[in-house]
Protein backbone atom coordinates (compact mmCIF):
# COMPACT_ATOMS: atom_id res chain seq x y z
CA UNK A 1 0.00 0.00 0.00
CA UNK A 2 1.20 3.69 -0.80
CA UNK A 3 0.38 6.37 1.38
CA UNK A 4 1.99 9.74 1.67
CA UNK A 5 2.93 12.84 -0.04
CA UNK A 6 6.98 13.32 -0.64
CA UNK A 7 8.64 16.83 -2.68
CA UNK A 8 11.17 15.98 -4.58
CA UNK A 9 13.52 17.57 -7.79
CA UNK A 10 14.24 15.79 -11.36
CA UNK A 11 18.12 15.57 -11.57
CA UNK A 12 19.19 16.37 -15.10
CA UNK A 13 19.68 12.98 -16.63
CA UNK A 14 15.80 13.18 -15.62
CA UNK A 15 16.15 10.91 -13.28
CA UNK A 16 14.13 11.23 -9.75
CA UNK A 17 14.57 9.46 -6.36
CA UNK A 18 11.83 7.21 -5.04
CA UNK A 19 11.03 7.74 -1.60
CA UNK A 20 12.60 4.84 0.94
CA UNK A 21 8.74 3.65 1.65
CA UNK A 22 7.59 3.18 -2.13
CA UNK A 23 11.52 1.39 -3.02
CA UNK A 24 11.02 -1.31 -0.18
CA UNK A 25 7.87 -2.37 -2.07
CA UNK A 26 10.20 -3.81 -4.99
CA UNK A 27 12.79 -2.43 -7.60
CA UNK A 28 10.72 -3.17 -11.25
CA UNK A 29 8.03 -0.86 -12.21
CA UNK A 30 5.87 0.50 -14.75
CA UNK A 31 5.42 4.04 -15.68
CA UNK A 32 2.58 5.44 -17.72
CA UNK A 33 0.37 8.29 -17.88
CA UNK A 34 -2.06 9.39 -15.10
CA UNK A 35 -5.42 10.56 -15.60
CA UNK A 36 -5.95 14.14 -14.06
CA UNK A 37 -2.60 15.25 -15.08
CA UNK A 38 0.33 13.39 -13.06
CA UNK A 39 1.78 10.60 -14.32
CA UNK A 40 0.89 6.73 -12.74
CA UNK A 41 3.51 4.55 -11.56
CA UNK A 42 2.73 0.94 -10.48
CA UNK A 43 4.94 -2.20 -9.37
CA UNK A 44 4.99 -4.65 -12.49
CA UNK A 45 3.22 -7.03 -10.81
CA UNK A 46 -0.06 -4.61 -9.94
CA UNK A 47 -0.05 -3.21 -13.62
CA UNK A 48 -0.05 -6.99 -14.72
CA UNK A 49 -3.25 -7.45 -12.89
CA UNK A 50 -4.91 -4.08 -13.19
CA UNK A 51 -4.38 -5.14 -17.44
CA UNK A 52 -5.53 -8.83 -16.96
CA UNK A 53 -8.69 -7.09 -15.10
CA UNK A 54 -9.44 -4.94 -18.23
CA UNK A 55 -8.52 -7.29 -20.48
CA UNK A 56 -11.67 -9.30 -19.05
CA UNK A 57 -13.41 -6.70 -20.38
CA UNK A 58 -14.81 -7.05 -24.23
CA UNK A 59 -12.76 -5.17 -26.69
CA UNK A 60 -15.32 -4.52 -28.95
CA UNK A 61 -16.55 -1.52 -26.74
CA UNK A 62 -14.35 1.39 -28.58
CA UNK A 63 -14.22 3.28 -24.82
CA UNK A 64 -12.66 0.14 -23.30
CA UNK A 65 -10.06 -0.10 -26.35
CA UNK A 66 -9.67 3.41 -26.09
CA UNK A 67 -8.95 3.20 -22.47
CA UNK A 68 -6.44 -0.01 -22.59
CA UNK A 69 -4.48 2.09 -25.18
CA UNK A 70 -4.09 4.85 -23.26
CA UNK A 71 -2.43 2.67 -20.16
CA UNK A 72 -0.56 1.06 -22.22
CA UNK A 73 1.04 2.77 -25.37
CA UNK A 74 2.62 4.82 -23.53
CA UNK A 75 3.80 2.52 -20.76
CA UNK A 76 7.71 2.13 -20.06
CA UNK A 77 9.07 -0.89 -17.87
CA UNK A 78 11.94 0.89 -15.57
CA UNK A 79 13.76 -0.60 -12.77
CA UNK A 80 15.32 1.70 -9.40
CA UNK A 81 19.44 2.26 -9.96
CA UNK A 82 21.23 1.62 -6.62
CA UNK A 83 20.40 4.69 -5.26
CA UNK A 84 16.92 3.89 -5.91
CA UNK A 85 15.72 6.18 -8.63
CA UNK A 86 14.58 5.99 -11.76
CA UNK A 87 14.69 7.31 -14.89
CA UNK A 88 11.55 9.05 -16.36
CA UNK A 89 11.21 8.94 -19.95
CA UNK A 90 11.27 12.40 -21.76
CA UNK A 91 8.10 11.57 -23.28
CA UNK A 92 6.11 11.09 -19.95
CA UNK A 93 7.61 14.01 -18.49
CA UNK A 94 6.41 16.42 -21.25
CA UNK A 95 2.87 14.65 -21.08
CA UNK A 96 2.72 15.53 -17.33
CA UNK A 97 5.02 18.80 -17.37
CA UNK A 98 7.42 17.53 -15.20
CA UNK A 99 10.24 20.04 -14.73
CA UNK A 100 12.31 20.34 -11.85
CA UNK A 101 9.98 20.38 -8.88
CA UNK A 102 7.47 17.26 -8.53
CA UNK A 103 5.49 15.73 -5.92
CA UNK A 104 5.42 12.31 -5.25
CA UNK A 105 2.23 10.80 -3.70
CA UNK A 106 0.80 7.17 -2.91
CA UNK A 107 -2.33 6.55 -3.98
CA UNK A 108 -3.09 2.55 -2.71
CA UNK A 109 -2.05 0.24 -5.44
CA UNK A 110 0.08 2.91 -7.25
CA UNK A 111 2.08 5.99 -6.77
CA UNK A 112 1.85 9.70 -8.68
CA UNK A 113 4.14 11.67 -10.18
CA UNK A 114 3.21 15.54 -10.41
CA UNK A 115 4.02 18.60 -11.10
CA UNK A 116 3.92 20.98 -7.75
CA UNK A 117 1.93 23.71 -8.79
CA UNK A 118 -0.22 21.57 -10.99
CA UNK A 119 -0.39 19.08 -7.94
CA UNK A 120 -1.67 21.76 -5.86
CA UNK A 121 -3.99 23.17 -8.05
CA UNK A 122 -5.75 20.11 -8.44
CA UNK A 123 -5.76 19.51 -4.67
CA UNK A 124 -7.14 22.42 -4.00
CA UNK A 125 -10.06 22.02 -6.29
CA UNK A 126 -10.31 18.48 -4.80
CA UNK A 127 -10.47 19.75 -1.16
CA UNK A 128 -13.02 22.25 -2.09
CA UNK A 129 -15.43 19.46 -3.39
CA UNK A 130 -14.43 16.60 -0.41
CA UNK A 131 -17.73 16.33 1.50
CA UNK A 132 -19.23 16.06 -1.97
CA UNK A 133 -16.63 13.30 -3.46
CA UNK A 134 -17.17 11.85 0.07
CA UNK A 135 -20.59 11.44 -0.39
CA UNK A 136 -20.43 9.73 -3.48
CA UNK A 137 -18.82 6.89 -1.97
Amino acid sequence: MFIGRYYHTIEEKGRVSLPKKFREAGNEWVITRGLDGGLFLFLNKTFAQEMEKLSQQSFTKKAQRDFIRLMTNEAQEVELDQSGRLLLPEYLRATAQLAKNIVIVGSYQRVELWDLERYHTYIDQLEKNAAEIAEQN
